[in-house]
């Protein structure tokens, strides 16, 4: 019982990653609480949003495929388990063989027969005592394994929500932009007409005919673009929700959904908890790290043990007498003398093993603070750039009116109005991209953030 207490190879250690004291980027002074904190739902109060990630985590096809891949390694662990333990078969056997008279047995009188028969029944009983932990460490390995397929899975979840609420956003942005488009396109055209009228009566040439037809030509064209982008947006939302194209419920306009003006990250050392990505790799290295206590094992013994208890007897009928009764146990042992360094060159492989999933952590911990540094700077500048912009367009609103009073008055050609309305549509279109980089950035945070699995 003592040696069964041995495991050779290194006990797991969380490695020592320095963690900053704050994000890089982070507005105001650190605190605990996060935005990750909050669950999806109450992110944005837009009911046909909830109800497409709802639908996505029920039906999501990549989702589903994560959660396979956990019942296999939950599988695979089960098996691993099952090696600790002795196995019990129920074995039955019927042998019949005939000698020959005339062959290597010279002395046997003539007629003598040879022939026998008989039946074998009972249980066998095998086991690897497991006094050097290989089978635990391999069973460590295994659990470790299935974890990190669960915490890839809750990766997946995270990403899911993150897919859903962007292409949504996109989806809304795109209503918007067709939107400004064909409002560009009905005002295009109505001044058109007013032209037509004033070149019919002479206050107008022909080129203000052909200036006013460029806006129209130009707004009529992003229509059909912007369609095309819904459209493919559309499809796009269909896959994630695991369906075939189809349309997509809207819910709130853009305009409507509002956003804080500051952001909390929280603290960087809760990401280390908080990240799927970040544990999967923990787990990963875990494994790792039991897989060479498994590989040392080979240096020492490997003791089994089998046996067997039953009946062995020419007549079916007396297979389960006393006098039929019979055993064997088989103790054994195999120690490697020469394996042409088979066995330390595992245990090297092992450890490179090991050593890689340790970079592999820190990297993944490293990239976490690098995608938290990169959404909490794309918000604030985002943000203020999104605000200038607003300032830009209302700018350019009165610049339109103002260039249609003064050619209406005849104190200025139709360029200026062409210029003026121009610039007005395409101002208008990159405030909407703008909004809609605001929202994909705090999205973003909240994914990078590890929020949404909980």
């Amino acid at each position: 019982m003592l040696l069964t207490g041995c495991t050779v190879g290194p006990n797991y250690k969380r490695p020592s990653v320095p963690v900053p004291a704050a994000y890089r980027g982070a507005p105001g002074p650190a605190s605990a609480a996060s935005l990750a904190d909050r669950k999806w739902p109450e992110l944005f109060q837009d009911d046909a949003l909830k109800q497409l990630v709802a639908r996505a985590l029920d039906h999501n096809l990549d989702l589903a495929l994560a959660a396979e891949r956990v019942e296999e390694a939950r599988a695979r662990f089960r098996i691993a388990s099952a090696n600790q333990y002795p196995f019990l078969y129920a074995a039955g056997q019927f042998s019949a063989t005939r000698s020959s008279l005339i062959g290597a047995n010279t002395e046997i009188p003539p007629g003598t027969s040879l022939d026998a028969s008989y039946t074998q029944a009972g249980a066998a009983l095998s086991w690897e005592l497991d006094l050097w932990g290989r089978l635990r460490r391999l069973n460590e390995s295994a659990r470790a394994q299935y974890l990190a397929t669960e915490e890839g899975r809750r990766g997946v979840i995270v990403s899911l929500i993150g897919d859903v609420a962007a292409g949504y956003f996109t989806l809304r942005e795109r209503d918007l932009e067709l939107e400004i488009a064909q409002r560009t396109r009905d005002i295009a055209s109505h001044n058109l007409e007013l032209v037509g009228v004033r070149h019919d009566n002479g206050a107008a040439t022909a080129l203000d005919i052909h200036q006013a037809e460029q806006l129209l030509y130009i707004a009529s064209a992003q229509i059909e673009s912007t369609e095309r982008d819904i459209g493919q947006a559309e499809n796009a939302l269909s896959l994630l929700l695991g369906g075939a194209p189809g349309d997509i419920a809207r819910g709130k306009p853009m305009d409507d959904f509002g956003l804080p003006p500051e952001l909390a990250p929280g603290l960087p050392s809760s990401l280390l908890e908080r990240r799927p990505d970040i544990r999967e790799a923990e787990q990963r290295l875990i494994s790792a790290n039991a897989q060479i206590g498994a590989a040392k094992a080979y240096y020492f013994p490997q003791i089994s043990l089998t046996g067997f208890l039953g009946g062995q007897s020419r007549a079916l009928s007396d297979l389960f007498t006393g006098p039929a009764r019979f055993w064997t146990i088989t103790p054994g042992a195999v120690l490697p003398i020469f394996t042409a360094n088979q066995v330390r060159v595992g245990v090297r492989l092992t450890e490179s093993q090991q050593r890689e999933m340790v970079i592999t952590y820190q990297k993944t911990i490293y990239n976490a603070f690098r995608e938290v540094s990169d959404a909490l700077v794309r918000y604030e500048r985002t943000r203020e750039q999104r605000r200038q912009q607003d300032r830009l367009v209302h700018a350019q609103q009165e610049t339109s009116r103002l260039s249609n009073l003064r050619y209406q008055a005849g104190m200025d050609s139709y360029l200026q109005v062409l210029d003026a309305d121009r610039n007005l549509f395409q101002g208008r279109l990159a405030l909407a991209q703008l909004r809609l980089g605001e929202l994909l950035t705090y999205v973003e945070l909240y994914r990078a953030l590890g929020g949404g699995w909980q």
